[in-house]
C-alpha cells in the first residue's frame, strides 16, 4: 500500500481524524477595529444573486464582501511593511500550506491574566517536555480565547487579549525553525501590542522573516501537543495580503 493509500484508509477508518480549526464565517464574525483615522475592514456580508426564482430558477448563489483578514485567516508576508517585498497570498508555495504543528497550551495563564504574553522561556519549557519545535511547521498557541468567538465584545475584551512578547516574536522569526504562528485571537499580536516596541511585533518580525500567521483558530483543545498536521487553504488572491481560509488538522488517534 502506498503512503497516500494508507492515508485514505486511515481517514476512512477514523485512525486519522480531521479536526476543523476554522470559525464559521458570517455577519457576526468578529473583526479587528482600528482607531481613526486608519482605514477599516468591512464585516462579512452576503448579497443574494438568485435563489431558485426568476433571477435563476435552478440555482442559489451569493456575492460576498469582506476584508482579507476577516475570521479564520492567513497572513502573508506582504501584509506588513517589514514584508512588503515578500510573497502575496497567491505566491505562497503550496508545499508550505501543509505542515506539522505543535500546540502550546496556556489557557490557565490567559484565564488568570488576559494580557498574558508567551515568552521564549515558555517555549523552552515545552521543548524540554515534548522535544524541539518542528522544522517548517506551525506553533499553535492555545489560550482558550476561541470560547469567546461568538461574542464580539467579549472576544475584543476592550483590547485586553493574550499574545506574544516582542522578544519571543523576534526569536520565533529569527531563530525558531517554525514557518509561522497560529492563534485563537483576532490577530497574531496581543491586544496591547500597539504599545509594544516595535508595535505589533508578531506581524513585524514574523512577516518580515517570510513567515506566516493563522488567526481566529478554534478547537485547538482537540489537538495533541505534537503530531498533528495542519492544512491551511487561503484563497490565492493575486496581490492579496491574506485571505479567509479553511484550516484543518489531521490527527492520528
Amino acid at each position: 500500500m502506498t503512503v497516500l493509500q494508507d492515508l485514505v484508509a486511515a481517514l476512512a477508518t477514523g485512525r486519522v481524524e480531521v479536526v476543523d480549526l476554522t470559525a464559521p464565517l458570517s455577519a457576526q464574525t468578529p473583526i479587528l477595529t482600528l482607531p481613526e483615522p486608519f482605514g477599516q475592514t468591512v464585516p462579512f456580508a452576503l448579497s443574494e444573486i438568485s435563489r431558485y426564482d426568476e433571477r435563476g430558477p435552478a440555482w442559489y448563489w451569493n456575492n460576498f464582501t469582506t476584508g482579507e483578514h476577516t475570521g479564520t485567516h492567513f497572513d502573508a508576508p506582504v501584509h506588513w511593511v517589514s514584508g512588503q517585498h515578500g510573497d502575496d497570498v497567491s505566491q505562497v508555495p503550496p508545499s508550505r500550506l501543509i505542515a506539522p504543528a505543535v500546540v502550546l497550551d496556556h489557557t490557565a495563564e490567559a484565564a488568570a491574566d488576559p494580557d498574558f504574553l508567551l515568552e521564549v522561556e515558555h517555549i523552552r519549557a515545552w521543548e524540554a517536555e515534548h522535544g524541539p519545535l518542528p522544522a517548517g511547521g506551525w506553533l499553535l498557541y492555545r489560550t482558550g480565547w476561541d470560547a469567546y468567538g461568538d461574542d464580539a465584545q467579549r472576544y475584543a475584551n476592550a483590547g485586553r487579549t493574550p499574545g506574544i512578547s516582542p522578544g519571543c516574536a523576534k526569536w520565533l522569526a529569527e531563530e525558531a525553525p517554525v514557518q509561522g504562528v497560529g492563534v485563537e485571537t483576532v490577530g497574531t499580536d496581543a491586544g496591547a501590542a500597539h504599545s509594544f516596541d516595535p508595535p505589533f511585533p508578531c506581524h513585524s518580525f514574523l512577516l518580515g522573516a517570510d513567515k506566516y500567521g493563522l488567526t481566529q483558530l478554534r478547537n485547538l483543545a482537540q489537538l495533541p501537543p505534537t503530531g498533528a498536521v495542519v492544512v491551511a487553504g487561503p484563497l490565492p488572491i493575486v496581490h492579496g495580503s491574506g485571505s479567509p481560509c479553511r484550516v484543518l488538522a489531521l490527527v492520528e488517534r
